[in-house]
């Protein structure tokens, strides 16, 4: 990938996508098409082949998708596996047929089996069922996986796909019923800062296990693979570092300032009991995670700050 190549970041307003243009633009990658949601509605397959037809991409980072947390994908698991299975089948089909040289499809741990042994390696894939409460998005994000392998075998084409872990940062969505949970308890923190409530309520049992990377870190992890990895199977981003949702909920507590107690709300799900990926594969063909996670929750107050907390509109 030459630094005038042109490149479709797929997704460009979100979290994720943002963060990967920033990396690109950092690496001195300038020819970047970035239209947004607005100009160019991804599960329109008539408007994607127009745009790739018109503008002829030579790389992608497939980085769009609809995502949520427990509450979310369990109340429009439709949505989610209607909105990201049109997103992903128009951009892998339409970058084939416009002869596109290389693609990254970002999928997402919980495409992993509820109890796959820990950590988690690659070849969990399909071994096993998945977790009911995200298992809609769990599907698609499959599916998108299986694409790129088999359009690399029937067409030869360079399409890739990484498999990133609990992901927070820059230009989260913090929205209270359909954020993840990092992201949620930072809001409701900070929240119950601002009105001094006695009380932040959790949900579950706060015992489940989740690992948690920077957006930043993956957006690295993004370009490196772009330039490093032509592998046919999928390839896990993660930190191989967990928390207990308990401690994160601590470690959000005291970054944040509140005073005052936790309660866990126990009718509500757990979901799976523990996550973590094993991320030998990456590491060993040179990458490596940067931002810890104390790091980063510093990192994203701080940037809520300077919007003066406007994302939680």
């Amino acid at each position: 990938m030459e630094k005038a190549s042109k490149i479709f970041v797929a997704g460009a307003n979100g979290m994720v996508g943002s963060a990967i243009v920033r990396e690109l633009q950092k690496n001195g990658y300038e020819n970047l098409l970035l239209p947004n949601s607005k100009a160019l509605d991804l599960r329109n397959q008539e408007a994607v082949a127009a745009f790739f037809e018109k503008n002829k991409p030579e790389y992608v980072f497939l980085a769009a998708a609809k995502v949520g947390g427990i509450y979310a994908n369990n109340t429009y698991p439709a949505e989610f596996l209607y909105d990201n299975m049109m997103i992903q089948n128009n951009v892998i089909h339409h970058a084939y047929l416009n002869n596109v040289k290389k693609l990254l499809f970002l999928g997402s741990s919980c495409i992993y089996p509820k109890f796959a042994q820990q950590p988690i390696n690659e070849n969990s894939l399909l071994t096993d069922t998945l977790e009911p409460t995200n298992e809609a998005y769990a599907i698609a994000k499959i599916s998108g996986v299986e694409m790129c392998k088999f359009y690399k075998k029937q067409y030869g084409c360079q399409f890739i796909s990484a498999m990133p872990t609990n992901l927070y940062g820059i230009n989260d969505n913090f929205n209270i019923e359909n954020s993840h949970v990092l992201p949620a308890l930072l809001r409701k923190f900070v929240e119950a800062k601002n009105k001094n409530e006695k009380n932040v309520t959790v949900w579950g049992t706060g015992t489940p296990l989740r690992e948690f990377l920077y957006v930043d870190d993956l957006a690295e992890a993004c370009l490196f693979l772009m330039l490093h990895y032509n592998e046919e199977s999928t390839i896990n981003v993660g930190t191989g570092v967990e928390i207990s949702i308990k401690e994160l909920a601590e470690t959000i507590k005291e970054k944040v300032g509140f005073k005052g107690e936790l309660v866990f709300d126990t009718t509500k799900p757990d979901g799976t009991p523990r996550k973590l990926l094993d991320v030998s594969k990456i590491n060993n063909l040179g990458w490596k995670h940067k931002i810890d996670l104390n790091d980063g929750i510093e990192k994203t107050i701080e940037w809520l700050h300077q919007t003066n907390f406007s994302s939680f509109k």
